[in-house]
């Protein structure tokens, strides 16, 4: 099972740097005809947590990235892979994202993928791949394979998997190349890695406002949780952005999906913005426009600056 074509204007042989290798997720070879699903370290059923969510009850979060305001049809962005810090026993969360939105208010469509701590879904403090959506007009929030909907077609890796290596301060760099992209033909919005190998897609008619396109996207750093911003949850690699390559976390090469199908570099300053939502805990620096697309460093410790 293939998206009918795949997006033009990437070459599907990723380069990355000297410096920087490329992360595989933990590989489980199911035989041919079935996929992996992943279950939960945890006893009894957790809820999906709704990372995109604003201004919940109850909830603390905050964010470093960039927005997109216009018409998306998928994106690319190559991530640095870190582990951030999160207590085991909490329910807070720590992630380096992508979403495409579409709707109105608590009507919103949402599909999103990144890496993830998150132990009170997957009982432990390891980095994680996930994928989530909200299906806007229920209100519904799914993670992974929490609920029907996603159709995952890869045999050897699925949501939820670990990564296998992250990056050291000072040291050994690891980055991953996730893509999120529309099938022009059937509509339905596929999950590939950097090699276009399909990790699998949300049908068309799942959604009502993302059936056609999106009209927001958001990459960065989000932390979240009842604790999130209280008790010092890292965003990245822990550090703040003002220490640069090899020490503070990196997302870069972000293009966005246009409707020819084509991946461009997204420069119109009226539709883009980049910040933090709380600069005393978390930081954003040296945020760039170039031919590879939009970049940054973002995060922190969570501590005041």
């Amino acid at each position: 099972m293939q998206p009918s074509s795949f997006p033009i204007g990437l070459d599907t042989k990723p380069q990355f740097l000297h410096s920087e290798s490329q992360v595989q997720p933990s590989i489980i070879d199911c035989p041919v005809r079935t996929v992996p699903v992943l279950r939960n370290n945890i006893s009894g059923t957790s809820a999906a947590h709704d990372i995109h969510v604003v201004g919940s009850m109850g909830i603390e979060r905050a964010a470093a990235g960039i927005e997109y305001r216009g018409d998306v049809y998928g994106t690319t962005v190559k991530i640095n892979v870190w582990q951030p810090k999160v207590n085991k026993d909490s329910k807070d969360v720590s992630a380096t994202w992508v979403h495409i939105n579409n709707g109105v208010g608590e009507h919103t469509d949402r599909i999103g993928a990144g890496i993830m701590v998150n132990p009170s879904f997957s009982g432990d403090t390891s980095v994680r791949f996930h994928i989530a959506w909200t299906e806007g007009l229920e209100k519904k929030v799914c993670m992974d394979q929490s609920c029907r909907g996603f159709v995952q077609v890869n045999r050897k890796w699925a949501p939820g998997v670990r990564l296998d290596h992250v990056s050291v301060y000072d040291g050994p760099q690891w980055a991953m190349i996730i893509k999120i992209f529309k099938d022009p033909k059937t509509k339905n919005w596929w999950v590939t890695d950097g090699k276009n190998i399909p990790l699998g897609y949300w049908p068309s008619g799942l959604f009502t406002f993302l059936y056609d396109k999106g009209n927001f996207a958001f990459w960065g750093g989000i932390v979240q949780g009842p604790t999130a911003t209280s008790k010092a949850v890292e965003m990245g690699s822990g550090h703040f952005a003002s220490e640069g390559y090899r020490r503070a976390a990196i997302i870069r090469n972000i293009q966005i999906l246009n409707k020819n199908n084509t991946y461009v570099t997204p420069e119109d300053d009226l539709k883009l913005a980049h910040g933090t939502s709380n600069s005393t805990l978390y930081t954003i620096d040296k945020f760039r426009v170039d031919t590879d697309g939009l970049g940054m460093y973002y995060g922190g410790p969570g501590l005041v600056a």
